[in-house]
């Protein structure tokens, strides 16, 4: 069995290079809600050195909030942000002799994108006519992962190491009470949950079914680090490989 281990990167959080002892993908800020050019081109310089996937995490226009407030958008709008942010974090990781694999909508993008079939399809229409190579993650049981595959391109099912769960299968929403999960044994039994019985147990008491092909952690959470690790060596010593999806 494999999993891929991804972590969202390149917001200035400072832990980036520990992190990437322990994951296979690196979804890297690409200047709209956090990062910049030198930013980018550091956290990519890191990816390349241990190997890690590269993928671009696109968000809104939002430094201010870090691209956590919901937007409205036309889907050409969407559409052209997304070129965007791919292109620019593309072009960097192409100079420095690396392959762009993945993307990764952020934030309010990425949760809005999960629930809207509209919004959904103009990210998948933008990373598709980008390169319909990369592969797109998305929410695993959502209309991104059903929107990407309708465009065309590979979709990995993501889930969440670090976030509670509702009944319908949507993350909590940050800011309510137990949304974030703060202690790393319930956020390696979560992963390992989800990963070994295709199941998750919702803040409510539910288990529900749900696939994941990759378990993501935040780069910005106050333990990601030793979440990192902690799930790392579970997954290893259950003698499952941490591989990116096109490992």
């Amino acid at each position: 069995m494999k999993i891929d281990l991804n972590c969202d990167m390149g917001e200035g959080c400072g832990n980036d290079a520990a992190l990437m002892d322990y994951v296979s993908s690196a979804n890297i800020a690409c200047g709209y809600h956090a990062g910049d050019a030198a930013t980018m081109g550091k956290t990519v310089e890191i990816a390349l050195e241990k190997s890690v996937s590269i993928g671009a995490h696109p968000g809104y226009p939002d430094r201010e909030n870090f691209g956590r407030t919901a937007m409205s958008m036309s889907a050409k709008e969407i559409i052209a942000i997304v070129t965007d942010q791919v292109s620019t974090l593309g072009a960097i990781v192409q100079k420095m002799g690396g392959t762009l694999t993945h993307v990764k909508p952020h934030g309010a993008l990425y949760n809005q994108a999960a629930r809207d079939t509209e919004l959904a399809a103009a990210i998948a229409e933008a990373v598709h006519a980008f390169d319909p190579r990369l592969v797109l993650f998305g929410l695993s049981g959502s209309v991104s992962i059903t929107e990407g595959e309708r465009s065309g391109l590979t979709v990995a099912s993501e889930v969440f190491a670090d976030r509670t769960y509702q009944r319908d299968g949507s993350l909590s929403p940050r800011g309510s009470a137990g949304a974030l999960i703060q202690e790393t044994p319930k956020a390696l039994a979560q992963a390992m949950q989800m990963l070994t019985s295709g199941t998750v147990t919702t803040l409510t008491g539910e288990t529900i079914p749900i696939r994941a092909e990759t378990i993501c952690l935040h780069g910005d959470g106050e333990h990601a680090v030793e979440f990192a690790a902690a799930i790392y060596q579970s997954l290893k010593e259950h003698n499952i490989e941490v591989l990116p999806i096109n490992g």
